[in-house]
Parts: C-alpha cells; sequence; structure tokens
C-alpha cells in the first residue's frame, strides 16, 4: 500500500509515447474536457454482447493504427514453466498468472498452494486479495457513472461531502473527482495509512483529513493516497445512494462474469477456495489471518478476486467487452495526468526499462522501453500483485502471490520483454535448467491429458454414434 512529486498542473508526457491516446484535457484547470460521452452511434444502437470481442486491432489504438504481433519466440507455455519454479519448494506459498492476447485468455492457472499449514492447490478461481490493485475499479466505476451523467471529473468532492476540510481553508472546495483519482490532492505521501494499519476508523481519519499537512495546492502535485483515495467511494454514495462495493459489484463484476470477485474481509472468507496470506517464520512461512485494516478502505484496497476474473478484467480494460466498458471510456481512464518520476527508480527492472512514469485515473501509465504501458501493483500483509496492459501488443499480464516476496515480480518484465522482442535479462532469480524440465514435464502431462481426452471422446461418440471430437483444448 506503500507508494510525491511537485508538477505543472497540466501534463505532458513523452509526446510520442502518448501521441496513441485519445486526444483529451488532462489538467485539472480543465476537468469538464475529461467527461466522457458515448458517441451518438453509440447510444443509438449499443452493443449487447457479452462476450469479448477477439482479434484484429487492439480497441485502444488510435484509427489506422494496428496492432503489432508478439515478437517471435513469445512462449507462454515457458512463463508458466517459470511460474511453477518460483512456487517449487516454497520459495513462494502460492501464485496464480493469466495472459490475455487480443481479447482471449491464454493462460490462467493456479501454482502452489493456498495455505502452508493446510495445503490445497492454488487453481484458477482460488481468490486473492488485490490490495492497490483495487484502484483501477474505483477509476472505472467512477468513469461509468461520469458516462451515465451522475458524476463530473469535475465535480467537486466537497458538492457531495459538505463537511470535509483540509488544513487550507479554500483546499476541500477545489478538490475533484479527477484528483482523488489521481493522488493530487495535495497530501503528503500516504497521509494515515499507518494508522488504517492501527485499525484507525476510516470516518474518524476523514476527519482528522482537516488537520494533514498540505504538502502543495490541490492538484498541483502528486503524492500516493489509500485514505484520501478513498473519498470516491463517498461521492459514489452521494451519487448513486449505492454503496460503492454494490455499485462496483453491478457495474463490473457480474457484466464482466467475475464470479469470484467480492469485497472486503468477509467477501474472501465466503469463497470456497481462498489464499491465505504467508509471512517470513524461521526458515519458512507462517500463513495468517487476513487483516480487515485496509478493507476498511474499499476503493484503495478492497476487492478480492481470482485469477480467472482478473483474466476477464484485463480483457475488459484492453477494449475488448465494449458492452461494459467502451473504448472511449478507457482511453480517459489510462490518460496520464500527472507525472510520476520517482516511479522509475523504484526497481530493478523499472531502472533499466521505464523512460517516464505518470498516474492517470487509478492507473499508472509507463514509457517501457517505448511502448506505453498501463500498470498497477499492489501490496498488503502476505499478499502482493501486479497486472500490466501493452495495447501495442494488445496483451495483458496479472500475477499474483500469498506471501511477503519480491520474487514473483520478475515474471512481469520478463513477459513484456519477451512481448516486444527485447533480449533477455535475468529479472526472475530461478534456475533456467528447472524451468526447461518443468515446461517439458507440463508438455508431457498436457499431452497425455489430450490423448486421454481424445480417446474418451473417441468412445463417447461410437456409444452414441456420433463423430469422434476431441473436447480438450490446449492451456
Amino acid at each position: 500500500m506503500k507508494d510525491a512529486a511537485r508538477t505543472p498542473r497540466r501534463l505532458l508526457l513523452a509526446a510520442g509515447l502518448f501521441a496513441c491516446l485519445t486526444p483529451m484535457a488532462v489538467g485539472t484547470a480543465a476537468q469538464a474536457e475529461l467527461q466522457w460521452q458515448p458517441p451518438a452511434d453509440t447510444q443509438a444502437a449499443p452493443t449487447t454482447s457479452s462476450t469479448p470481442v477477439t482479434g484484429g486491432t487492439s480497441p485502444l489504438l488510435p484509427p489506422g493504427s494496428t496492432s503489432m504481433p508478439l515478437a517471435s519466440g513469445f512462449d507462454a507455455a515457458r512463463f508458466e514453466a517459470m511460474a511453477q519454479a518460483v512456487v517449487a519448494n516454497q520459495r513462494v506459498p502460492g501464485l496464480a498468472m493469466a495472459i490475455v492476447h487480443k481479447g482471449e485468455v491464454i493462460s490462467a492457472r493456479g501454482y502452489g498452494i493456498t495455505d502452508v499449514s493446510a495445503a490445497e492447490p492454488v487453481d484458477a478461481h482460488t481468490v486473492f486479495r488485490l490490495a492497490s490493485l483495487s484502484k483501477p475499479f474505483a477509476g472505472t466505476v467512477t468513469g461509468l457513472l461520469v458516462a451515465e451523467g451522475s458524476l463530473r471529473w469535475d465535480s467537486n468532492v466537497a458538492d457531495f461531502m459538505p463537511a470535509l476540510r483540509f488544513s487550507r481553508p479554500d483546499a476541500a472546495g477545489k478538490l475533484t473527482v479527477a484528483d482523488v483519482l489521481s493522488h493530487r490532492v495535495g497530501l503528503g505521501r500516504n497521509t494515515y495509512d499507518r494508522d488504517i494499519e492501527r485499525n484507525a476508523d476510516y470516518r474518524n481519519l476523514v476527519q482528522r483529513l482537516a488537520d494533514a499537512p498540505m504538502t502543495c495546492g490541490v492538484g498541483e502535485c502528486y503524492s500516493y493516497q489509500n485514505v484520501a483515495f478513498s473519498l470516491v467511494g463517498d461521492v459514489v454514495f452521494a451519487a448513486t445512494g449505492q454503496f460503492f462495493s454494490e455499485a462496483v459489484t453491478g457495474r463490473i463484476f457480474k457484466p464482466l462474469g467475475m464470479d469470484d470477485a467480492s469485497y472486503g474481509l468477509e467477501g474472501i472468507r465466503a469463497s470456497p477456495r481462498w489464499a491465505k496470506p504467508h509471512v517470513r517464520a524461521g526458515g519458512g512461512w507462517r500463513s495468517l489471518t487476513p487483516k480487515p485494516t485496509y478493507y476498511r478502505i474499499a476503493p484503495a484496497a478492497g476487492v478480492n478476486a481470482s485469477i480467472s476474473d482478473m483474466a476477464q478484467w484485463l480483457i475488459a480494460q484492453s477494449g475488448r467487452r465494449p458492452d461494459v466498458l467502451p473504448p472511449p471510456l478507457l482511453a480517459t481512464l489510462q490518460q496520464p495526468l500527472v507525472s510520476t518520476p520517482r516511479e522509475m527508480r523504484s526497481s530493478g527492472w523499472r531502472r533499466e526499462r521505464l523512460n517516464d512514469a505518470g498516474y492517470a485515473l487509478g492507473w499508472r501509465v509507463y514509457d517501457y522501453a517505448g511502448h506505453r504501458v498501463v500498470f498497477h501493483a499492489g501490496a498488503v500483509q502476505g499478499y502482493r500483485g501486479l497486472m500490466a496492459l501493452m495495447p501495442d501488443r494488445d496483451l495483458g499480464v496479472v500475477v499474483l502471490w500469498n506471501g511477503e516476496s519480491s520474487l514473483p515480480t520478475g515474471l512481469l518484465p520478463t513477459i513484456l520483454d519477451s512481448a516486444i522482442g527485447l533480449s533477455p535479462q535475468r529479472w526472475l532469480d530461478v534456475d533456467l535448467q528447472e524451468v526447461d524440465e518443468l515446461q517439458l514435464a507440463d508438455a508431457a502431462a498436457h499431452e497425455r491429458a489430450t490423448l486421454s481426452a481424445g480417446r474418451a471422446s473417441v468412445s463417447d461418440s461410437r456409444g452414441s454414434g456420433g463423430s469422434a471430437r476431441s473436447a480438450a483444448k490446449p492451456h
């Protein structure tokens, strides 16, 4: 949950990198221009499809552009073997990874176990706590309300929360919805996060924002927040009469078929199978009972989801579910509003690969070796995760794991490098010979399963008089 940089109110980020975005105003001074309205033809003939639009050019690319193919040698099976190597010998208790391309799931699997004390295998429907991977859901549901006309990006938060106060007398009246979602509130970094970790009540902390020091004026600088970010939940409730979690469930989870997804501690505990959080203990791992702390700020950190859910989320954020998330709205959500240069120094792969970094409406946006990447990471006690979209390759990746380890983070740059054909780097600390062996073993197991399914299909078809047809599909 941890993550300020003073910047101009209007930001021009790497013109070549972001030129592919739909042109829209980005500064708070012109927030009215951020309001998205569906095109007239969309209103007249709404899309009713409930399945992803597959193939063709990425809907997020500008007209006339075409998606570039994945570089030769991109091998999802090898990445699966790498994920398996990560959990080998309980280097990490459990992990789930999904890769989507052109609206299709090319891999969505679990690895390792849910709990070292009561081991069950992680599968595609094992639920993980998402931590700050929840923030794009907050930005997206707000965008849908803007599309409905219930809100504007330049709506003043104080209009929905009249009692809101900051230490500067005029600050609360200037704060807009877009400022909240892009961390331009003006408070110091991670204001009151330590209090959340000590079980403080969210409502009390909102009142205490009146005493919190401000490092800049509203909209004038970036400073990562969790408590202040969650003000958007109060805005959603005031605008719709729905609790924030209900708004996300009805507008995002259900339409996208995210059947394992939920909010809060009660939600994860009610899941048929969920991954327990783990911390280091001696030479191994110890599983914990999840804390309710950050669940109290649902917009910032309240979502639980399986890797199957997250694959559908990435497909939708890729513009492949226009019936739920129209591409013009996504272009607004994924447009950087403020520069975040310290992001380029926060890890080895960022230092090596990032040329620029900014924050949009619930999303980070990177120049990754000349390619736009839409990204977010999350961490809370015993859980970690990260996800990324690369629009020019129409690729999405998400990795979730249930141990306090940085090891799995290397999967993401490994996959992105492969997608664009960069020379391999050792971002991931695994034995490559072990990966080779695991990949061969997995391929052999898959071949046996395919043959077995084929024989069963032939037997069934002979008995029924139908034609022989295998039901097996490659993962």
